[in-house]
């Protein structure tokens, strides 16, 4: 199978590297509790995640917001899941001065109390693209999506300000710098004749892995699962989901036809990370589906991005597949990337008592075929 070269420009390496670096370097920030600016001069914010949130980090905020306007954002689904609404914007409100570091961490518990009363009175502020694209980087950091945010000009900061642009283009960036760093043969129980590739992005982000079965003629259409990582389902026998099971069977029946792909993703928990998958497992043993799980904890019922696997396919010279799948978003998503999808083959695989629910939710609110 070809290994095609990347497409991009040479002349496009410095500023996608800038751009990657930038987010690698405010997702680490958030990540250990210190404050990210971004943002242009005219619309700057400096925020800080509330789940990392300490007394230091929440008292330099303070100091750089003026007049007591330090403020909670979250993304609409976390602000209706709190009583909030912000239906389709960002919610963005004032705090009242006196709130503390713990009354601020206890909202990113994942049933938290009403924290109407750690807000300042009168109607929410309009949320500015900065607070979206830093709500936006919470996400690709793992964490619930709710800040601190601080107008100001990000000065005296050890850091320079996150251009916007860079968190929207993050995943196509990082998709478009893409380097082939293993190759090597893996036989499987299932597939003896299997060959695995491991892809590196910029920035020292976690790898993707093509799973090469057998020697996939790229003349025809190739039988292909994209496969997001699940750690409880497909390293230790979770069976609260179907993840391992499709795996699997995905393995075997590309081995039985001969000839495959699967191109494994870290994408886990429908892209929302294994943290907060866990989270949403404690609210479904309390009530909730799986997708409202997610939306609770203030997520998309679906953050996965297939721009990357769209990549990979093509550096592997793929250019139309048959795709294993029950879910018809993944078909949409690849057909928009320019990976034909002639044929959708259905992984059926049988429900047992932990996790009928998620299935039926999965086939009833999301559309997949079983």
């Amino acid at each position: 199978m070809a290994n095609v070269p990347s497409p991009t420009d040479p002349t496009d390496l410095p500023d996608i590297a800038a751009r990657s670096e930038a987010v690698r370097h405010g997702i680490d920030r958030l990540r250990r509790g210190d404050v990210v600016a971004i943002g242009p001069a005219q619309d700057r914010v400096v925020v800080a995640a509330v789940e990392t949130l300490s007394e230091d980090t929440l008292a330099g905020l303070r100091a750089r917001s003026p007049a007591d306007t330090l403020a909670l954002a979250m993304t609409p689904p976390r602000a209706g899941a709190l009583g909030l609404g912000a239906e389709r914007a960002p919610f963005l409100a004032r705090l009242r001065p006196a709130t503390t570091c713990a009354e601020l961490r206890a909202l990113a518990q994942p049933i938290a109390t009403d924290p109407q009363a750690l807000l300042a009175p009168g109607t929410p502020d309009e949320a500015s693209p900065a607070v979206a694209a830093a709500l936006d980087l919470a996400k690709l950091a793992g964490l619930m999506p709710m800040l601190l945010v601080a107008r100001g000009d990000g000065a005296a900061l050890d850091h320079a300000p996150l251009p916007l642009a860079a968190v929207a283009r993050f995943a196509v960036d990082s998709s478009r710098w893409l380097t082939q760093v293993a190759a090597t043969r893996l036989p499987l129980v299932d597939a003896e004749e299997t060959h695995i590739v491991a892809f590196r992005p910029w920035g020292g982000g976690p790898e993707h892995l093509a799973i090469v079965i057998g020697q996939p003629d790229v003349a025809q259409p190739v039988l292909t699962r994209i496969h997001s990582s699940c750690f409880t389902g497909d390293l230790i026998g979770s069976l609260r989901c179907d993840c391992g099971d499709q795996l699997r069977g995905a393995i075997r029946a590309i081995a039985e036809q001969g000839a495959g792909v699967v191109v494994y993703l870290p994408q886990e928990g429908r892209g929302i990370g294994l943290v907060n998958k866990l989270r949403a497992y404690a609210l479904q043993d309390a009530g909730f589906d799986t997708i409202d799980a997610n939306t609770h904890l203030g997520f998309e019922p679906d953050e996965r991005s297939y721009v990357v696997a769209g990549e990979i396919m093509r550096r592997l010279g793929i250019t139309r597949i048959r795709l294993l799948t029950n879910n018809p978003g993944k078909r949409a998503a690849l057909d928009q990337l320019g990976v034909e999808v002639v044929d959708r083959v259905p992984l059926v695989i049988a429900a047992n008592p932990h996790n009928e629910a998620y299935l039926r939710t999965k086939a009833l609110r999301d559309g997949h075929s079983f």
